[in-house]
């Protein structure tokens, strides 16, 4: 049981550690300029600029 306990502190001191080091990952990765991301980034920006037909224009009639 003494070895739990052990194993338990030590688990919680490096909890926070490995914490930190996940969310800086996570924010890293999402900030650091990938040419291929920043491409898929730039056209699902542009998404809503489209020259697509204007909806009302298409109801079909019966």
């Amino acid at each position: 049981m003494a070895i739990l306990m052990e194993l338990s502190d030590i688990a919680r001191a490096w909890w926070g550690l490995w914490l930190m080091i996940l969310f800086i990952g996570i924010v890293g990765w999402a900030i650091w300029p990938s040419r291929q991301r920043s491409e898929d980034m730039r056209d699902a920006a542009m998404i809503p600029f489209r020259d697509d037909d204007d909806p009302a224009t298409n109801i079909e009639t019966r």
